[in-house]
């Protein structure tokens, strides 16, 4: 079905390897900065879901990079990077539910990376972190080491981009944290990331390697499938796409060919939305299921036969028993 290199396995780490520079980095920031985009660039694979949507991502997601930094003794890196949600305030079981996800993994890092949209006029300024939603996040980041990236600057004129990372240098050693690294970035395009890795590399502590050497993430293939089809859901919806959706595997089965049986359902809130994520005749679930097929096929090197419909879960966003029907574990989140 796959090679090793694309599933997470159940295994421990290699006996007597040397030591690396090895711990978690969570990435962090306020919505829409483009913090999963990097996660697949630094992996060089489809791991997280990505769309213009803000909120696109829901739950952490762990991305384990290895790589060798030549000035760095030892040389090896184990970076285990932990995406989140972007933060945000809102009523509601599900929003709750995204903003512990990311404080939860902030405050249980090794480094945290806080990403900046630079291209955003206000967004991209240090004030912003002090409005309500993002209180909390600068808060988090405070007790740990920190790189700050900006990000998408091949979208922002030179001259500015030197006041900002000024203005984000005197922000940090306004707080006590004067040894944090700003680092531009295009993380689309994989401009300044390995320089960005290596920089959060220097900041790991020196022990063993937590994972075997083929462990990508320690996510299950069914959680891996359902984001490629909520990844479809934002892409192909885009303003249309009701915030309360969500996609359920029912069955991930390999079969003797080879090849893989999914069998999934759209979790949505009123019967109003579910006509939107059909269509006309079915026309929009069928795109949307073939493109998910697609990159179903891509990610786990097989063919893929995937079954789609949607279904009504009345109000499954608003309370904890609710996220538990479409398999979100308002526990897990919870922040210390």
């Amino acid at each position: 079905m796959s090679d090793a290199g694309d599933l997470p396995i159940d295994a421990p780490p290699p006996a007597g390897h040397p030591p690396a520079h090895a711990g978690t980095c969570a990435i962090v920031g306020i919505p829409n900065v483009g913090k999963s985009t990097l996660l697949n660039r630094i992996l060089g694979r489809r791991l997280a879901a990505v769309s213009p949507k803000p909120q696109t991502t829901r739950n952490r997601i762990l991305g384990i990079h290895r790589t060798r930094v030549a000035d760095l003794d030892p040389a090896d890196v184990e970076l285990c990077f932990v995406d989140t949600p972007g933060i945000q305030h809102g009523k509601g079981a599900l929003r709750r539910f995204m903003r512990d996800e990311a404080l939860g993994a902030a405050a249980d890092c090794d480094v945290a990376l806080l990403v900046i949209d630079a291209s955003d006029s206000r967004g991209r300024n240090p004030g912003r972190l002090s409005d309500p939603d993002a209180v909390e996040l600068a808060a988090a980041v405070a007790g740990v080491p920190l790189v700050i990236a900006l990000n998408k600057v091949d979208r922002v004129a030179k001259p500015d981009l030197l006041p900002l990372i000024e203005a984000w240098m005197a922000w940090a050693s306004a707080r006590g944290q004067a040894d944090t690294e700003i680092v531009p970035i295009a993380g689309l395009h994989g401009d300044g990331v390995d320089r960005l890795v290596g920089v959060i590399a220097r900041r790991l502590p020196v022990g063993p390697m937590a994972f075997p050497p083929d462990m990508v993430t320690d996510r299950a293939e069914e959680f891996l499938a359902a984001e490629l089809i909520r990844e479809q859901l934002y892409l192909q919806l885009g303003q249309e796409l009701p915030y309360a959706t969500a996609v359920v595997i029912e069955k991930f089965e390999e079969r003797d060919a080879g090849d893989l049986s999914v069998a999934a359902y759209i979790a949505v809130e009123r019967e109003s939305q579910k006509a939107i994520v059909i269509g006309k005749g079915g026309a929009r679930i069928k795109e949307l299921g073939i493109a998910a097929r697609k990159a179903m096929a891509e990610l786990f090197r097989c063919a893929v036969h995937l079954s789609l419909f949607v279904k009504v879960v009345p109000d499954w966003s608003t309370a904890d028993a609710g996220l538990r029907k479409v398999g979100l574990d308002p526990g897990k989140a919870k922040t210390p």
